[in-house]
């Protein structure tokens, strides 16, 4: 038999489960546990009291018989009585079945019988007189009784008088573990112990008091505002307060029932108290702790078809029990008739038996069934509830309009069933769980951590000076951009990079230092105040992005923007429609710069072309074909055009009277013969043609008169010719890192030559009309074959970088003292070449400049 400790423990669920019971389950449960104490106390009787007590049951028409018979020995019965009756006062004797049968003033006998008795007896009476101090008492006549009682225990007791209370007991086993069967199963376990952890951590959690005592504390006409614009909008229309992302047509941020102008100040919400920083981080694990589980559950419903299957088996368990039940309540009787067929060893056929514990136990059968009665009831109820309403959809909604959280999003499936299991419970477990499904929640979560972490101190550490001498601050993967950027009044320039929440709040118009601005990857959302600062005041701009979606149609808006820096993909089948059309907008924008991987020059950019003065195209490799829409570029200065896969110089370019410098680096030209219509641009004085497959330089470059420096490093060259030496205004020549054997004599025509670059080819010999050249600042002979340095160019008094490493030279010359701006800096050499010269030359090249400027060079 079972102990009520050892039952009680499948019953046993974790307390934390309870808010997953509804008051049905619970109400279940003391039932199940009543009829439990019903089945084990029936069943603690049965064992120790339970059994019949039998006697024989005297037939009329045998015992009518019997008495006609006896009557006619009349003389012979008063003797025995009056034997039996002397016997009754002595000890009671016993006879074994051998000798007679046993004789009971009950038991009817014939006349035969009865002889052969007396006689037996007056036979045996003197001998038994003698022997009763000897002779064994053997109560036959009890055993008898208890043989009986046993043996119509079995016969005629009804099965279902002897074994309900164990069926009672097993079916209350049954419903218990049907009714915890969820709580079990590990494919449901898993995900229950991990919501009831979630959900018991987002209740106790300091950041859902806080968000929730900052929704109740918010200023009366802010609510009076949403909730005026929450009664003309749609309910599936967000009515928070908080800050929306630009559309198309609003690029700033706007905040529902207010509408902005740059005149009015932005209305802020007021702020939270400051979480410290271990509640913070426990809050956003919190987030994406509640963001993987929703992930994970919404995907199936299999705690909700369990909990039906359990429900239905419970339902279908109470009407067996109660079907079969009734039919056997009456079968517990107290008399039962029993007829165990031993008459030859008793000599009755029939006997009357009572049953001691039936009454007992057909009172806690009535008490069972109606248990089970009101157990199916609930069952019942409990379906109705399963089907009446959609349980696999929960809506946030009541929450959604008590709180400023109107973007709780509604949820699915299992997900859902769990939230109307714990809202059987207690409702505020929902609300409190619903802080950590919303974005704006997790947002202000965010906002207030980083504010936290991000000091004014901790920014001012971080600032530092760009290469043009500017304050710079550079933040990279934060949730937000802190309020205390804003506080850095003398900033200059300010990246954000790969900080999708980025919101550029009022207090922007503090920094009024604030020029140049970098969003890379970094959507920002300004509001309206932000915006006319921004409008205003900026002059620079970078946008990094992957989808021209991530421009911020704000960008397009900055009328007094002057250089615009545009990187991504603007030729994807998602970006067709390239987002530059509002280029027009911008009016004094002066500086382009796109580096995506164009087919052709958007006409859109010619919308803006009247004021463009640099406009740099940087392809990725993808071929540029269409480059018409040059033409209309007549201010254009500076134009570059960079791994574009161009095969010859565009026509295009001839039109740009205004070009001054021309950059056509990192394509697959092979032939300049178009440089002679480079004598109609007047004012171009720098080409750039390098990294490209340029063979020969055609002597037509006479003519481009105006040419101050020419690149041509990275091509297959492999001679110089005299028509380079005629351009009498070139300051640059860089021919590094191509196959030039010989340096013409004619390069000391080249009087205004300041810097010249011939590393990386083949030359072995110098001419010395190269140091006629005395303008010479940078002289790069390197890796090349050069077997001795002429003592000329001690000539070179200007020179302050030369370099010679990677040649075949065995000592330097002496006159290298002469070059008195040249130092042991600007000098590339190996080191066993410097031990060569002398040491009054060394000590002048390891002399700071700053001395021998001093003394008035």
């Amino acid at each position: 038999m079972f102990t009520l400790a050892e039952v009680a423990s499948l019953n046993d669920i974790q307390p934390t489960y309870r808010i997953l019971k509804p008051w049905w389950d619970v109400f279940m449960d003391y039932l199940a546990v009543v009829m439990l104490m019903v089945a084990i106390f029936a069943g603690t009787m049965q064992l120790t009291k339970d059994q019949v007590v039998c006697l024989p049951a005297l037939q009329s028409a045998v015992n009518a018989k019997a008495q006609a018979s006896i009557s006619g020995d009349a003389d012979v019965t008063p003797e025995f009585e009056a034997t039996t009756g002397q016997d009754k006062g002595s000890s009671m004797r016993t006879v074994s079945f051998e000798s007679a049968p046993t004789i009971t003033p009950d038991i009817p006998l014939s006349r035969t019988t009865y002889s052969q008795l007396l006689s037996t007896v007056s036979n045996q009476e003197p001998r038994n007189e003698k022997e009763d101090s000897l002779g064994r008492k053997t109560y036959l006549d009890y055993q008898q009784y208890v043989f009986i009682n046993q043996m119509c225990y079995h016969v005629a007791l009804p099965w279902y008088s002897k074994y309900f209370p164990y069926l009672a007991l097993i079916h209350t086993i049954i419903l218990m573990v049907s009714s915890n069967f969820w709580f079990k199963y590990p494919k449901t376990c898993s995900k229950i112990e991990h919501f009831v952890s979630i959900l018991g951590k987002c209740f106790e959690s300091p950041w859902t008091t806080k968000a929730l005592s900052e929704t109740a504390c918010e200023d009366s006409e802010e609510n009076k505002q949403r909730l005026t614009g929450a009664q003309s909008l749609p309910k599936h229309v967000s009515t928070s307060s908080d800050e929306g992302s630009p559309s198309a047509s609003t690029p700033m941020i706007t905040k529902s029932g207010f509408k902005f102008s740059a005149e009015k100040p932005v209305i802020e919400v007021p702020s939270m108290t400051i979480l410290d920083k271990k509640d913070g981080e426990q809050a956003k694990a919190l987030f994406e702790k509640v963001r993987k589980f929703r992930a994970h559950v919404e995907d199936s419903d299999l705690i909700y078809k369990l909990y039906v299957v359990q429900t239905v088996i419970k339902t279908v368990k109470f009407i067996f029990i109660l079907c079969y039940t009734a039919n056997f309540v009456n079968a517990i009787s107290f008399d039962h008739k029993c007829k165990p067929e031993v008459e030859h060893l008793i000599g009755y056929k029939e006997f009357e038996c009572t049953h001691n514990m039936a009454y007992m136990l057909k009172k806690l059968l009535i008490s069972y069934i109606s248990l089970i009665c009101v157990y199916g009831f609930v069952c019942l109820y409990t379906l109705f509830w399963l089907f009446r309403i959609p349980l696999k959809e929960y809506s946030f909604e009541k929450v959604r309009e008590e709180s400023s959280f109107s973007d709780i999003p509604d949820v699915k499936n299992d997900f859902a069933f769990l939230l109307h299991m714990v809202d059987q419970y207690d409702q505020l477990y929902s609300k409190r769980f619903g802080v950590f499904l919303s974005e704006v929640s997790e947002n202000k979560l965010r906002e207030i951590s980083l504010n936290h972490e991000w000091t004014f101190e901790k920014l001012r550490q971080h600032v530092s000076r760009n290469t043009q001498d500017k304050q710079e601050l550079h933040l990279f993967m934060l949730s937000g951009v802190p309020d205390a950027v804003f506080d850095l009044t003398d900033l200059d320039v300010l990246k954000l990079e790969l900080i999708p929440e980025a919101k550029i709040p009022a207090k922007i118009s503090q920094m009024t230092n604030l020029q140049e601005l970098h969003l890379c990857h970094c959507p920002a959302k300004v509001e309206q105040t932000a915006f006319s600062f921004l409008r205003d005041n900026l002059r620079c701009l970078h946008v990094k992005f992957t989808d021209v979606a991530e421009i911020p149609a704000w960008v397009y808006l900055l009328k007094n923007l002057r250089e615009l820096y545009l990187i991504g993909n603007l030729n994807s089948e998602n970006n067709k429609m390239i987002g530059l059309e509002s280029l027009r907008e911008l009016r004094h924008l002066k500086i382009l710069h796109v580096k995506s991987n164009l087919t052709k020059v958007p006409s859109n950019i010619t919308d803006v072309a009247p004021h463009l003065t640099k406009l740099v195209i940087h392809n990725d490799g993808t071929k540029l074909v269409v480059l018409n829409s040059l033409k209309k570029m007549m201010n254009v200065a500076e134009l570059e055009l960079q791994n574009c896969e161009l095969e010859r110089i565009p026509h295009a370019i001839f039109s740009l009277t205004n070009l001054q410098e021309l950059d056509l680096k990192s394509n697959s030209i092979r032939t300049i013969e178009e440089v002679i219509s480079f004598q109609h641009l007047k004012r171009l004085t720098c080409l750039k043609l390098w990294h490209n497959k340029i063979v020969n330089i055609p002597s037509s470059i006479t003519h481009v008169k105006n040419l101050e420096s020419l690149y041509l490093s990275n091509n297959k060259l492999e001679s110089l010719p005299v028509a380079v030496f005629s351009l009498q205004k070139l300051r640059c020549l860089d021919v590094s890192y191509n196959s030039i054997a010989v340096i013409p004599v004619e390069i000391g025509l080249l009087q205004n030559l300041q810097h010249l670059h011939i590393t990386g080819n083949k030359v072995d010999i110098l001419p010395k009309q190269l140091f006629k050249c005395v303008k010479l600042r940078t002289l790069s002979l390197g890796q090349n074959c050069i077997i001795s340095i002429p003592d000329k160019i001690g000539q070179l008094l200007q020179l302050t970088h030369l370099e010679l490493n990677g040649n075949c030279l065995d000592r330097l010359p002496a006159t290298l003292g002469q070059c008195r701006l040249l130092r042991k800096s600007g000098l590339v050499v190996e080191d066993h070449l410097f031990d060569t010269l002398p040491s009054e030359v060394k000590e002048v090249l390891n002399q700071d400049t700053n001395i021998t400027f001093a003394n008035g060079i």
